[in-house]
């Protein structure tokens, strides 16, 4: 491919509008055009807010390897997907990176409908191997002849999931290659001038040439011996005798910031004819380049819109606390009386509020990395001990592990606590992120107790809920994001198990919330009243088992039920629904309503504007009110 130097007075990211412009530069320029990437990097980022320090630590491996491959074409899988915006920019979307996680813009993961340069949507972790291999199976199925590259971060591969990946790709030896970005877990010795040498020595050709001829010459013992020493000798300088045993040729470590020995590295793995699979181990800083993400205590990983110059993020002063923390909070409070309490996350301590609790109770938090299904099985097996564990994972990520709650906590009818973040919509991470899916699939399950609170206090009340709960799985669901600004109860008081609370007494209309549409379903009810319409509010508190009576009531005493939730079909409404019939409750002259999340995958947005476009807000509740009011009229 020809080259060409680009006048240096000219900012070269101006000319690379695709790859392809990227591999018209000579090997000299991409420095520069590192440098000028990570400076976008920071100003998009400083607009927008987002995931910044893992970008910045990627920067010049993402130009080393769009400047090697021929992406699109060689398809370039990234896990997780938060260390793409670099990527998104070289890849014809440097025009639209100010939009990354608005309404109408740019996601802030992978997303195949977003470009061609995105052969598989990410935004969970440790899925790039187990995708990589499909694609290169179906390569090889379709006799093409195109490279598959899948970069994984070290915390990814805390999963079990990347090991069944790679113990497939070593059987199978598919040509792939796999780029371990090692960034933060020190898995191997410290990248320096020996270890660069040899990852270009052991990705040469004339290397692998002297290997065959080992395999095709030596007499079997002779050749055996050899391999052996060869590992063990790789090993011990480089740490890589764990990949070699899954069946990867294991290269590195090698400076990941160093473009001059990245790019021979990569061209010596591009053209290396064998099928085996590579893993190329390379270490980066995270946050590299930027001062104060590289110095901050999570080097930048999640930012707010900030000021450049400083790094100062512009978050706005909280109205209330958070439910994250007030969870936290009530937690430790509840683990002071009670020294049977753990907490238990997967590699999301801040993100669930465990580090406040970790500080407290340094012997009694477990974080077993991205590993959800380990982290429900090792709470059912921590609860079959007379222990108390709260698994606190995010709703979206304990899909993870469902058939370990389903088999190893409730078919056991084991004391496992799980409190679950970001239940309903996240906004700026969409619908990746969004917690749609855990009423329907808890309150489907046998032995199984589900709240969900309507604010921060009742919050508290069912941490302590749970505490108190032996006999059998309990989890409370609640959202991102601030309360409701409610007075705090000095200590959380444990719940009558399935009795809900009727907050607002009317007539003519029924609203049954469960969880935080509730100071939603009071404003609709305040708005209905002006009108002349009379409504009961009431809370459910819990989804299973819910207040029978309770519905009952609401059911004989009004012309109209709506429940609301912020959930998918199948959950809260449904099993309402299901109670109503099969009770002969469904009587002419009442009208049930369930709103519910609509069958459809959200986009990233302002949170009101998504539960705006779910028909979940007042103003939603007061059309489905008055429409029917005047149908019936």
């Amino acid at each position: 491919m020809g080259r060409h130097k680009v006048n240096s007075a000219t900012p070269l990211l101006d000319r690379v509008k695709t790859p392809a412009d990227l591999r018209r530069l000579s090997r000299d320029e991409l420095p520069q055009l590192a440098e000028e990437l990570r400076a976008e990097t920071i100003g998009a980022v400083s607009v927008t807010g987002g995931h910044l320090g893992a970008g910045l630590g990627v920067v010049e491996l993402t130009v080393a390897l769009h400047y090697v491959f021929d992406t699109p074409r060689d398809r370039l899988i990234w896990d997780v997907g938060h260390q793409a915006y670099p990527h998104k920019i070289l890849t014809g979307r440097r025009d639209r990176i100010r939009t990354l996680r608005q309404g109408g813009g740019l996601s802030g993961f992978t997303r195949r409908a977003e470009s061609e340069y995105d052969p598989f949507g990410a935004a969970h972790s440790s899925t790039s191997i187990s995708a990589a291999l499909g694609m290169a199976v179906g390569r090889d199925l379709s006799a093409g002849d195109n490279q598959v590259i899948a970069v994984i971060g070290d915390g990814a591969m805390s999963a079990g999931m990347a090991y069944e990946a790679m113990n497939n790709a070593g059987a199978r030896k598919s040509r792939l290659l796999v780029v371990l970005n090692d960034n933060e877990m020190s898995i191997a010795p410290p990248v320096g001038a020996l270890s660069n040498y040899l990852a270009r020595l052991v990705s040469s050709k004339a290397y692998h040439d002297v290997r065959q001829f080992t395999r095709d010459h030596l007499p079997r013992p002779l050749r055996e011996a050899a391999g052996r020493a060869e590992a063990f000798a790789r090993g011990m300088l480089a740490g890589g005798t764990m990949f070699e045993e899954l069946g990867f040729l294991y290269i590195g470590p090698l400076d990941g910031h160093d473009i001059e020995h990245l790019v021979p590295v990569l061209e010596n793995i591009r053209d290396d004819a064998s099928d085996r699979p590579i893993l190329l181990h390379v270490r980066t800083e995270k946050g590299r380049g930027y001062h104060p993400a590289a110095s901050s205590s999570d080097k930048g990983h999640a930012v707010a819109k900030f000021d450049v110059a400083t790094g100062a993020q512009s978050k706005s002063q909280p109205k209330a606390p958070a439910y994250t923390r007030v969870f936290a909070e009530a937690l430790i409070q509840e683990a002071e009386h009670d020294p049977k309490i753990v907490a238990i996350t997967a590699a999301m301590p801040s993100g669930t509020g465990l580090d406040l609790f970790v500080k407290h109770f340094p012997d009694r938090m477990f974080d077993v990395g991205i590993a959800e299904q380990h982290a429900v099985t090792f709470a059912a097996g921590l609860a079959t001990e007379g222990y108390k564990p709260f698994c606190a994972i995010y709703s979206t990520f304990l899909q993870r592990a469902y058939d370990q709650v389903v088999h190893d906590v409730a078919i056991q009818n084991l004391p496992v606590r799980f409190a679950l973040d970001r239940a309903g919509l996240v906004g700026a991470d969409g619908a990746t992120h969004a917690g749609s899916f855990d009423l329907a699939y808890l309150c489907c399950l046998p032995n199984f107790v589900v709240m969900a609170p309507a604010d921060e206090a009742e919050l508290v009340h069912m941490t302590a809920t749970a505490a108190a709960h032996e006999s059998g799985p309990i989890a409370f669901r609640y959202p991102r994001g601030e309360g409701t600004g409610v007075a705090m109860p000095e200590r959380g008081q444990v719940l009558p198990i399935g009795k809900g609370r009727i907050i607002r007494e009317g007539k003519d209309v029924a609203i049954l919330s469960l969880g935080a549409r509730l100071q939603t379903a009071l404003a609709a009810a305040d708005h209905l009243a002006s009108r002349g319409v009379s409504c009961t509010v009431a809370d459910a508190r819990f989804a299973k088992p819910f207040d029978e009576d309770l519905v009952r009531r609401l059911a004989r005493n009004h012309r109209m039920l709506i429940t609301i939730e912020e959930g998918s079909i199948g959950g809260f409404g449904s099993h309402i629904l299901d109670f109503l019939v099969n009770n002969d409750l469904l009587r002419v002259g009442l009208t049930v309503r369930t709103l519910k999340l609509p069958d459809e995958f959200l986009d990233h947005d302002d949170p009101f504007k998504q539960y705006d476009r779910a028909g979940l807000n007042a103003g939603d509740i007061v059309r489905v009110i008055e429409t029917h009011l005047a149908e019936t009229a």
